[in-house]
């Protein structure tokens, strides 16, 4: 199987693509979004709220120019563009993923000193697929690995240990991540 038919193949495995809510989701209230609605292939959406990442009193990054990637079950992965990221701190790591939508992954860990390093704190992707391109370069962190705050609401984390989706409070569920959800 060439590397086409393996995108083709990942992509084609979700039962879910933001067409129909299932009978689980909770329903969204008055500027709420559930991640029901969003759809499979991901959007990528602008978002002009402040987003400040931070390790105890470091500023590791803060925008106003966020993208967000908003995909079926998830909560929305925030991508912050690389001029408002401080990259006096990050070190790219040995670990990269795939991901069907975007591609290959660059992972960052984040070195206070060289006894302090914290390990893949964040991603990139440097060459996106052709339909992520607007993200290239730009950099997602994990919420539970860093202190992530929107328009000064603390960000809280999606389940599991793999995915990085941000859950701030407008955004309603349940999300994918947690054992059993693999499919959704």
């Amino acid at each position: 199987m060439d590397h086409a038919d393996g995108v083709r193949l990942a992509r084609g495995q979700w039962k879910n693509n933001g067409q129909q809510r299932p009978p689980f989701a909770i329903d969204p209230r008055g500027g709420q979004e559930s991640v029901w609605d969003y759809p499979r292939p991901p959007a990528i959406v602008e978002d002009n709220r402040e987003v400040i990442v931070r390790f105890d009193e470091i500023i590791v990054a803060r925008t106003t120019r966020s993208l967000r990637i908003c995909e079926t079950a998830s909560p929305p992965t925030f991508y912050l563009p690389p001029t408002d990221v401080d990259q006096n701190f990050l070190r790219r790591s040995k670990s990269s993923t795939f991901c069907e939508w975007k591609g290959q992954a660059t992972y960052w860990s984040l070195e206070i000193s060289e006894q302090e390093v914290h390990v893949d704190v964040g991603w990139s992707y440097e060459q996106p697929l052709a339909e992520f391109e607007p993200i290239k370069g730009f950099f997602a962190f994990y919420p539970g690995r860093l202190n992530c705050t929107v328009d000064g609401n603390t960000v809280l984390s999606q389940p599991g240990d793999f995915y990085g989706g941000w859950i701030t409070p407008e955004i309603v569920g349940p999300f994918k991540g947690e054992s059993g959800t693999l499919g959704w």
